[in-house]
């Protein structure tokens, strides 16, 4: 197991990102001061972000379901928890979007390979004691499976 998102669960017979990118940001109010520079004050964090490309290849490793199951957890608009295969609890997330991008076809029209993005964004204000929910009983059900 890579990582669990919620009940779903990232591995090689689901479906295997290949890096994680993270990006946080943090705030800071500008003033305009006449003949100095701007005044800049710190007003807090921003947005996290987390990205998981990866490819998805049906005949070796992963499975075509895998993205329509995160398709329709994303429809729900639920948070739901990060934990990674440390058993490390990353957060509270959303799924803001999914793409894909298929290619090398059989003859069917199936593919043999498809890149996917994955971009979640954390939705807890950096505290993962703010559980709520479902999220904390998924938690729960994840870290007793680690």
């Amino acid at each position: 197991m890579m990582a669990a998102l919620g009940m779903f669960v990232f591995s090689l017979s689901t479906l295997a990102y290949q890096e994680l990118q993270r990006q946080t940001d943090w705030r800071h109010a500008t003033s305009n001061r006449v003949g100095a520079q701007p005044a800049r004050q710190f007003v807090g964090r921003g947005e996290d972000q987390l990205t998981l490309p990866g490819i998805l290849l049906p005949e070796l490793a992963g499975n075509l379901v895998s993205l329509d199951e995160l398709r329709g957890m994303a429809n729900t608009g639920k948070t739901w928890p990060l934990v990674d295969g440390t058993g490390r609890m990353r957060g509270l997330y959303v799924i803001e979007s999914l793409s894909e991008t298929q290619t090398l076809f059989f003859q069917d029209g199936t593919p043999r390979r498809i890149d996917f993005s994955l971009t979640l964004k954390r939705t807890d204000d950096g505290r993962v004691d703010l559980e709520e929910g479902t999220g904390n009983r998924n938690s729960q059900i994840l870290r007793a499976v680690l």
